[in-house]
């Protein structure tokens, strides 16, 4: 941002707080909401989007690195034509971030010139290539994603200053999702009678960050098989982070790890 942009900012908050200032008003003999004199114009060249951030979290991608760490660490396309491993993951990821809850929302993104000059994309994929490309993955392939998406994390904690590195909480819980399929690979009934799953939750307590989520049937109980990944979560953090705590329920302690 220049020096312009910082004066605007600063001139359009000043205005925002004088408008919002509090008053003592009397009764009013209209209501607040009127017919205003608002009108509506197609510009030539300024074209505006609802998620204008979006550019800005593909730049933060693109400055990480990230992009180019999912195309040499995922590889799960023969050619690309024309997209990349890339493509597809920051596809679903800015689906989410922009609002969208499935994969057909990922539709109104194609439709939406802007959205992509946006990104710098001639096309995105659409919802049944996106469907197409998770189906090629498995437990290997989605540990490695989350590998990938940790080392950027790390680039961006140890940007950090001293007071945000002084410690990191690993929260660590499992959780029940529920799932509407009867014939879904894996699922099973919870404590609680509900049929799903229940992914173990690996998070940094101190952005709400998600580390690792591994999905797992609904009757496996919320410490099984988690020492592994809080150990996972220990080497990611420890580096960065000059003391690391780890926080779950009873159910995660386990006197064998506690010793070690």
């Amino acid at each position: 941002m220049n020096k312009r942009d910082h004066k605007i900012l600063l001139r359009d908050k000043q205005n925002l707080e004088q408008r919002l200032e509090r008053k003592q008003f009397e009764d009013q003999p209209d209501a607040m909401f009127k017919d205003s004199h608002i009108q509506y114009q197609i510009a030539e060249r300024t074209r505006a989007i609802g998620c204008g951030g979006i550019g800005a979290m593909h730049k933060l991608v693109c400055k990480l690195g990230l992009d180019r760490a999912i195309n040499k660490n995922i590889i799960l396309l023969k050619c690309h034509v024309p997209y990349w491993e890339s493509d597809h993951v920051l596809n679903i990821a800015y689906n989410v971030l922009t609002g969208g809850t499935c994969l057909e929302d990922i539709e109104r993104l194609r439709n939406d010139e802007t959205y992509m000059n946006g990104l710098g994309a001639e096309r995105v994929p659409d919802p049944t290539t996106a469907g197409d490309f998770l189906r090629r993955f498995d437990e290997v392939w989605i540990f490695a994603l989350q590998e990938t998406i940790n080392e950027a994390r790390r680039k961006v904690w140890a940007l950090q200053d001293d007071s945000f590195r002084k410690e990191a909480i690993i929260d660590v819980d499992g959780t029940v999702a529920g799932t509407t399929g009867e014939c879904k690979e894996g699922m099973d009934i919870a404590y609680n009678g509900i049929w799903g799953y229940a992914p173990l939750i690996v998070t940094l307590a101190n952005t709400n960050e998600v580390l690792y989520l591994v999905n797992r049937p609904g009757s496996r109980p919320s410490s099984d098989g988690a020492a592994e990944w809080m150990d996972g979560a220990i080497d990611l953090a420890a580096p960065v982070f000059k003391k690391v705590w780890l926080r779950g329920d009873t159910d995660f302690s386990l006197t064998s790890n506690f010793d070690r």
